[in-house]
């Protein structure tokens, strides 16, 4: 971006207005960002021989330093022969001295401003920024960016921060309870027909109160034979014989 004679005029009137104001006519220089006289207007200045001059160089110096005439004199001040080397090598275009300001726009550096004959300290300051102050007002707004679209979010059947159900504990197994003694085998298939009378009578308790079958030549000695009935039907059983 170039520094127009239309922005240069509206930053002189400005700067013109405030020195009036303050009833200080001064020298008002304003120059592109290659340090060309762009603007210049000396107003009814006693010493306007030396205010012309003076003007010119604050505005090219805070273009070349890109910075206010004023910063570049207080550290330039603790550079031995820093303003003479440097007045030599501008060519009379350098000075150290307050009332010079670059004039930027959109964040780039266009110009400068430089006032001098001011009857004040910090009076050539204090015009200068009256100029500048117009040309910011004049600036357009910065337009504001559109937000991104934010992606749809999931649905859900339930909002957030609902608390969910409390469910009941379940119970806790219970151990199954061991048997000291294994269970009691079971009888042979062929004897099948007679488990029902022959298990009755002969089951026998243990003191630990467990029930098994004693084995079949035990049963034969320890039944006694008091009973007809059963002494017939066992005689019948091993060949029909009393």
């Amino acid at each position: 971006m170039n520094l127009s004679i239309d922005i240069a005029r509206k930053i002189l009137e400005a700067s013109k207005q405030r020195a009036r104001e303050l009833r200080s006519p001064v020298s008002i220089a304003i120059v592109d960002a290659g340090g060309h006289l762009v603007l210049y207007e000396r107003m009814m200045s006693p010493y306007g021989w030396a205010t012309s001059n003076i003007s010119i160089a604050k505005a090219c110096t805070a273009v070349m330093f890109n910075q206010s005439t004023d910063a570049v004199a207080q550290w330039g001040a603790g550079i031995p022969g820093f303003a003479s080397s440097m007045a030599e090598m501008s060519h009379g275009t350098f000075i150290m001295a307050a009332g010079g300001w670059p004039i930027r726009m959109g964040g780039a550096t266009i110009g400068g401003i430089g006032i001098s004959g001011g009857n004040a300290p910090g009076r050539d300051d204090e015009i200068a920024r009256a100029g500048l102050g117009e040309l910011e007002a004049a600036a357009p707004p910065i337009p504001a960016q559109p937000e991104p679209p934010q992606p749809a979010q999931q649905q859900h059947s339930r909002p957030y921060m609902q608390p969910s159900p409390s469910y009941p504990s379940l119970p806790l197994a219970q151990p199954v309870p061991a048997y000291n003694n294994p269970p009691a085998p079971l009888a042979p298939a062929g004897n099948a027909a007679s488990s029902n009378s022959s298990i009755s009578g002969t089951e026998q308790s243990s003191p630990a109160g467990t029930h098994y079958l004693v084995p079949e030549e035990q049963q034969q000695q320890d039944i006694p034979y008091n009973d007809q009935t059963n002494l017939r039907s066992n005689d019948n059983r091993f060949g029909g014989q009393q």
